[in-house]
């Protein structure tokens, strides 16, 4: 069997999740590996057979996505191009992690495609939504990579076709501890707003994960890392606490390791917002922005804040393989 694995490259969930499926898919077949997006700072350890710039969203330096750069860096017409010259057509299966170009390169050619993303769960009616309507954003999460058979992964496990999610070897087998500090990833706020916001609370040392640095930095209780994977997993498995964005695969790692989690969403991102609410949901602290008025919330999260138990099987060759058996059939 021939599979196309197509993989969004904005951000590092989509690679991560990645590392697990991908040595699964190839119990099954021969596999190809297409990755589009430009923000992603992970390297997969696999030959990348396309790799093309995609529709990426791009990371602001305040909180959110800069929709001005956003723009900017988008080719339509390269998009496109990609689009009709991808041979879709060629492969037995397509499997898509809310990646773009193979997704409109199937609905062109009429090739059946199996959405396998958190995005493809996060819009399910189980799942709370905030109170603030955004259909841009929704038509986004809808239309950003249409397929044709959904299965997804989200923070709990509902019906037949939303998974756990996947958690990393690499982190299961990471031993757990507790030395104190509090690691941080926002990759949305550049590291002169996070020294900023992290130095009011003086008591407590910080290791931040930035996108916006290449080396490291000390200021007073605040180190700054580089982008590592494994010096990030490494921290958050021997830290008190993670504060971080509103994705998916970092709070999902850090809820498994059983850490305190508190998390900001970036603004402009829907998907985020609708993570943020169910985390919500599960009794995870959430604020909207690291500002002044939230910092009675996050003193209270450093000396109160508890885990929220959760229970993620490592399940990810079941699902694969019932995924590949339930479209082999049709």
């Amino acid at each position: 069997m021939k599979i196309l694995y197509a993989i969004q490259g904005t951000g590092n969930g989509h690679l991560s999740r990645a590392l697990d499926i991908i040595p699964c898919l190839q119990k099954h077949g021969e596999v190809d590996i297409l990755v589009s997006g430009i923000q992603g700072d992970l390297k997969l350890p696999f030959e990348i057979k396309y790799q093309f710039t995609g529709m990426s969203f791009i990371f602001g330096k305040k909180g959110g996505v800069d929709l001005w750069k956003t723009l900017r860096k988008a080719s339509l017409r390269k998009f496109v191009k990609n689009i009709k010259q991808l041979p879709v057509e060629q492969y037995d299966l397509v499997i898509n992690d809310f990646e773009p170009v193979s997704a409109w390169a199937c609905l062109l050619k009429n090739k059946h495609c199996i959405g396998l993303s958190h995005q493809a769960a996060v819009l399910n009616a189980a799942f709370a939504v905030p109170k603030e309507s955004d259909a841009i954003g929704r038509l986004i999460l809808q239309q950003y990579a249409p397929v044709t058979d959904k299965y997804g992964f989200h923070f709990k496990a509902v019906g037949n076709k939303i998974f756990t999610p996947v958690i990393r070897q690499t982190v299961r087998a990471t031993p757990v501890t507790n030395k104190g500090y509090i690691t941080v990833y926002l990759p949305a706020f550049d590291d002169k707003r996070l020294i900023k916001n992290l130095s009011v609370y003086k008591n407590v040392n910080w290791e931040v994960f930035s996108k916006h640095n290449r080396k490291k930095v000390v200021h007073k209780n605040i180190t700054i890392y580089p982008i590592n994977n494994e010096q990030f997993i490494a921290s958050m498995a021997a830290s008190n606490g993670v504060m971080c964005g509103g994705g998916f695969e970092t709070p999902a790692e850090a809820l498994f390791m059983q850490k305190k989690l508190l998390v900001i969403p970036m603004k402009n991102q829907y998907e985020q917002q609708l993570n943020a609410e169910a985390l919500k949901s599960m009794g995870i602290e959430v604020i909207k922005a690291l500002k002044p008025k939230y910092i009675p919330v996050i003193n209270n999260w450093l000396e109160n804040g508890t885990p929220v138990p959760v229970d993620y099987p490592d399940s990810t060759q079941q699902i694969i393989d019932t995924v590949i058996a339930q479209n082999t059939e049709k």
